[in-house]
């Protein structure tokens, strides 16, 4: 912990850490004060950082309200009440912790006997540290024993992390510093509205904006979209899923007109026949009827992009293409990935000089919460599963038999869809559930019946610090530490490790996860290899993931603390540390800013190679599926974020200042949409479908598409938007479809409007 002394009576401390937010993982400084007979006063601040120099967004500058003097915190372990007849009454009673303990591994126990290993599930999270996601991974494979692990990182990453996996043969959202983007030229935003949802993001954009080269592609003219005005660049707005037939047409005039990078193409990329054959098939007039650009906009905006890469390509400013959750929730999510990578790749971009691809990972810890071991499919280091050689590696770390180790388990969609019923093909769902860090009842698809099979399972255990939708169904709910009650490391969306520390003392009925499962799984028979000190378990990390595409190995606990940044992989044998100039020397004119710190690991990914056995990104043939349309009564709803909240707003909803910004659920739907419905601007109105309805206050909205209509997801209850949200999801990533939801809307009757 880092003290200064700001007042004669040394009464207050400083500390140095990272937002609890999202995968920007700003740093701030917390200022606390003791107060004697009172809970201590902190007043947040930001720090020097790269990724945010110094800002900090509304989210992160109250998130210490959160930290104390809370009523509504869980500080005493929870179990339900029930009533004669062996039903919920809606009611907690307090317990100890052993009882709780006890209560839920006698419950695991009798469950396993009766039904078999796999009908325990967990659910974890990517705002879990590293060391607690690690933890979740090896308890549910080692002391439960299932195969039955997912994450809501499958609602957020999922289709690019595949996409990643499938071309470059690795997943690291930005496999570059986000300092790189300060000299681009041109950025090219699909479907991520990074003004509201990780506003210090903006410093990074300002460069393109100032020579006119910002390109956002989104339905909405979302805040994002809104910096491109007055010179500052360019707003596409296809239909909701029309991103990947859009990118197809890019590459078709790139390919038509002369701009690819061949010498790049015939040096480091295999199957470009068959990517150009599948994108010869969208001339932009057969794009313009799928995706409502039009072509001449179209093949302005692909000659502007491959000017500027071929300008890059003899040492002028470089060249990104980025993507957001907006073009990869949705049934071809990954193949609209694929299709964005391909783009960057046909223009020489990745690994270059000239630019590169990246992915806007969302969640505070959404890179490292994919990375160690909490996917269904997945082992620490972004090792496989099925993978035997993978498999016999952490079995030693683990001092387990490679037998022993459950074999891929339900991505999270199906697992919750599931769960207390059966699946489609017959195989038996979960009958518990342990979930971590996650909310579930609101962010998942289809969530009435998501709530509904809550309720059917035989146990349902919750760990969280306030109490959320989820833990209000709960058997049994744990109290758990807050991000500024315990110390970690986080891994933000560039693949940088992050220190994430302690700054002040939790409640004192209050534990970590790593206690929790150090406890049960000695409950559960499996008394030793849970360490509960985290520099403990990062130190097994290192163990864990050495040799592995995501190599912790040669990081050390000591080195983050003392300010070094440090970017996976980094083998324990690659020993040398560099500073900024050696860098910028070594990879031409883009300079990193990093404070002068030194920098241990690969901040620059592909340079020479990727990461497939032959050194060689791989394109291949991308066919856009037909999408169901909206019928004529119909509007293609679509989900996405507000600034003033995260995620499930189980923490934001809390803050007053940011509650207050934005209350309730809105609805944006255009003018002219509003007339045919019946609608006027503050009128309450009810979205429904097959799946379910939301009521929403309406906000009328010029710039939205006339056939689309906007809700954040961030409320629960008649104002949950994932009511209406479908259990389609993408064949090879299994993102579920959040942005493209057909929905029939209707003014509110007077019963409706008032409730």
């Amino acid at each position: 912990m880092e003290y200064s002394a700001t007042t004669q009576e040394r009464s207050t401390r400083s500390v140095t850490t990272h937002c609890p937010y999202c995968a920007l993982q700003c740093a701030m400084r917390l200022n606390i004060t003791e107060r004697p007979q009172s809970a201590p006063s902190i007043t947040v601040e930001g720090a020097d950082f790269a990724t945010n120099q110094g800002r900090l967004c509304r989210k992160g500058s109250t998130s210490a309200e959160l930290l104390t003097g809370r009523t509504d915190r869980l500080t005493t372990p929870l179990m339900a009440v029930r009533d004669e007849d062996g039903e919920r009454t809606g009611e907690f009673r307090e317990v100890s912790w052993d009882q709780a303990l006890d209560h839920v591994a006698d419950c695991v126990k009798a469950i396993q006997q009766t039904h078999g290993s796999d009908a325990v599930g967990v659910f974890g999270s990517g705002s879990l540290t590293n060391e607690k996601t690690y933890a979740l991974g090896k308890f549910a494979r080692v002391a439960l024993g299932t195969s039955q692990i997912d994450y809501n990182g499958r609602f957020c990453m999922s289709s690019a992390a595949k996409a990643s996996t499938m071309v470059f043969g690795v997943d690291r959202g930005l496999p570059f510093p986000l300092t790189d983007l300060d000299a681009a030229c041109t950025i090219v935003l699909l479907g991520s509205n990074v003004a509201d949802t990780m506003p210090p993001f903006v410093q990074h954009l300002q460069g393109a904006m100032a020579k006119g080269g910002l390109i956002v592609v989104d339905p909405r003219r979302s805040a994002t979209a809104e910096l491109t005005a007055e010179g500052g660049g360019f707003h596409l707005a296809p239909t909701p899923g029309g991103d990947l037939a859009l990118l197809l047409a890019l590459a078709n005039v790139l390919f038509e007109e002369g701009y690819t990078d061949r010498r790049y193409l015939q040096q480091r990329v295999n199957g470009l026949e068959d990517f150009r054959r599948s994108a010869a098939a969208w001339w932009p007039e057969r794009a313009q009827a799928a995706t409502g650009v039009g072509a001449d906009q179209i093949r302005f905006i692909a000659r502007r992009l491959g000017s500027a890469a071929s300008r890059a390509r003899e040492g002028g400013e470089p060249v990104f293409i980025l993507t957001g959750r907006g073009v990869e929730q949705h049934r071809d999510g990954t193949d609209t990935a694929r299709a964005a990578i391909s783009l960057a790749l046909i223009l020489g971009l990745p690994g270059s000089t000239s630019g590169g691809y990246g992915t806007l990972t969302g969640q505070g810890n959404g890179q490292g919460g994919r990375e160690m071991g909490q996917k269904s499919d997945q082992l620490p280091g972004l090792r496989s599963i099925s993978s035997e050689a993978d498999r016999t590696h952490i079995s030693a770390v683990w001092g387990v038999d490679p037998k022993t180790i459950p074999g891929p388990g339900t991505p999270a969609t199906e697992l919750l869809h599931t769960m207390g019923t059966h699946s489609e093909d017959g195989r038996p769902g979960v009958r518990a559930l342990l979930v971590h860090g996650s909310n579930v009842a609101v962010s998942a698809p289809d969530s009435g019946r998501v709530l509904k099979n809550l309720r059917a399972l035989d146990l349902l255990v919750v760990a969280d610090f306030f109490l959320s939708e989820t833990a209000a169904e709960a058997d049994v709910v744990l109290p758990v530490l807050q991000w500024a009650e315990e110390d970690g490391t986080m891994t933000n969306l560039e693949g940088r490790l992050l220190r994430r520390r302690q700054a002040v003392q939790p409640p004192s009925g209050c534990r970590s996860e790593l206690w929790i499962f150090a406890e049960l799984a000695r409950r559960l028979g499996q008394p030793t290899g849970f360490p509960i000190d985290p520099a403990e378990v990062f130190e097994e990390i290192r163990r864990a993931t050495a040799g592995a595409a995501a190599d912790y190995s040669g990081m050390s606990w000591e080195k983050l603390d003392s300010g070094h940044a440090g970017y996976w992989p980094h083998p324990s044998t690659d020993a040398e540390e560099t500073t900024d100039a050696v860098i910028s020397q070594t990879t031409g004119p883009r300079e990193l800013t990093l404070s002068g710190e030194p920098i241990i690991g690969t901040p620059r990914m592909f340079e020479s190679t990727f990461a497939h056995a032959d050194g060689r990104a791989r394109l291949s043939a991308i066919r856009p599926r037909r999408q169901a349309s909206p019928q004529a009564d119909e509007l293609t709803f679509t989900t996405g974020r507000l600034m003033e909240h995260y995620q499930s707003g189980n923490q934001t909803r809390r803050v007053p200042a940011l509650d207050a910004t934005h209350p309730e659920v809105t609805v944006e739907i255009h003018p002219a949409a509003a007339r045919q419905f019946g609608l006027e601007d503050a009128d309450y109105a009810v979205l429904e479908n097959a799946q379910g309805s939301m009521r929403a206050k309406v906000r009328l909205d010029e710039t939205i598409r006339a056939d689309t209509v906007f809700a954040p997801f961030h409320f629960s209850g008649e104002a949950a938007a994932n009511a209406l949200t479908r259990g389609l999801t993408d064949p090879h990533s299994k993102m579920p479809e959040f942005k493209n939801t057909p929905v029939r809307i209707r003014r509110a009757d007077s019963q409706e409007a008032a409730s």
